[in-house]
């Protein structure tokens, strides 16, 4: 009872001082980071339900009974909770509300820049990627974060599930091909703004080696920008083993941490290998 009355005394103390504000600028610093993850589970919801899409479709900002009445898959008894859905991703910047109506009497919903990348008809969509990096199987490691650094597994991954990612890959050819088509639709946008803005970079190669370069996105994309270069996607057994090369594209299987096949460039665009 004493820790309890002496305890109760030091609250008062502190936000009776002038650092009060401080103190509820670093609570509210705390819960932001708590709940942060409300931002990602939401977008990956809107995504589920096709939100983007069918806002895209509509042709102009749609209001919130449109929207729902345009999601076929919506239960009844939930219509009345989509608007906090949509206030959270307008707050988030992926969607914005504009006047919409004869007079400008309603508001509706608009796309922005970043929910374009989320159209499944947009060459440059991210959704395979968004998809891919919020799927259990990716965001379960996480919760073993702590245990991880307790054990002598590499990663949290191994943690969580037994094994190493790129094993996991190749016992389950379903999470390997989701994640393939993840990292695919991630490089597409990177790659063209690359080629465009470092062409110095690539010109005068004679060969490079795209080391993790997965189904060939990236490594197919400078072929073709540059046909005087010969181009090898480097990357685990399993992953180019069905992959067939074409024109100054070729297909190489191997371990990058035993050997790399030599060329003029190296190419390492993002690896997740010791960290996942």
């Amino acid at each position: 009872m004493e820790r309890l009355r002496s305890f109760t005394h030091l609250n008062i103390d502190l936000v009776d001082e002038e650092n009060a504000t401080e103190l509820l600028h670093a609570q509210a610093h705390v819960w932001n980071h708590i709940f942060s993850f409300i931002n990602s589970w939401s977008l990956k919801c809107a995504i589920q339900l096709g939100i983007p899409d069918t806002i895209h479709s509509y042709g102009k900002p749609i209001t919130l009974s449109q929207l729902i009445s345009s999601l076929p898959h919506l239960h009844p008894k939930k219509t009345t909770h989509l608007y906090r859905l949509m206030r959270i991703l307008v707050h988030s910047g992926f969607f914005s509300i504009q006047k919409t109506g004869k007079n400008d009497e309603e508001e509706g919903y608009a796309l922005t820049d970043a929910s374009k990348l989320l159209l499944k008809d947009n060459p440059f969509s991210v959704t395979p990627f968004l998809m891919s990096m919020l799927d259990p199987i990716l965001t379960q490691p996480w919760n073993q974060l702590s245990t991880w650094f307790q054990n002598d597994k590499l990663t949290p991954f191994d943690t969580a599930h037994g094994m190493p990612f790129w094993e996991y890959g190749g016992h389950d050819t379903n999470i390997g091909n989701f994640f393939n088509d993840a990292m695919a639709s991630d490089a597409r946008l990177v790659t063209a703004v690359g080629i465009d803005k470092c062409k110095d970079v690539f010109e005068g190669l004679e060969s490079l080696v795209d080391v993790g370069g997965g189904t060939g996105t990236v490594a197919k994309a400078i072929a073709n920008a540059f046909p005087n270069t010969e181009c090898t996607v480097f990357d685990l057994p399993h992953v180019v083993a069905d992959l067939q090369g074409a024109n100054n594209v070729k297909y190489v299987g191997g371990d990058m941490f035993e050997a790399v096949p030599p060329a003029d460039a190296i190419l390492l665009k993002v690896k997740l290998t010791r960290h996942i």
